[in-house]
């Protein structure tokens, strides 16, 4: 898989809550499960994490582990 770079536009506002993402530290985040389809823009942590907890992402994404084993 190649890894391509490029900076968004300077009027690019953040996916949750519409903030021009480079007033602030912006993420860019890629969801490559599905063809990596275009990126989206967060002006910074808070809002990429209410993003993931309000859609309910994490759900049945993470491994399980037993401190047993």
């Amino acid at each position: 898989m190649s890894t391509t770079g490029s900076t968004p536009d300077a009027d690019e506002t953040c996916a949750y809550c519409e903030s021009p993402i480079f007033a602030h530290d912006p993420i860019c985040v890629r969801d490559c499960d599905d063809d990596c389809g275009s990126p989206a823009y967060f002006c910074n942590y808070a809002c990429l994490s209410a993003y993931v907890d309000e859609r309910g992402l994490p759900a049945g994404n993470a491994c399980e582990w037993s401190p047993e084993e």
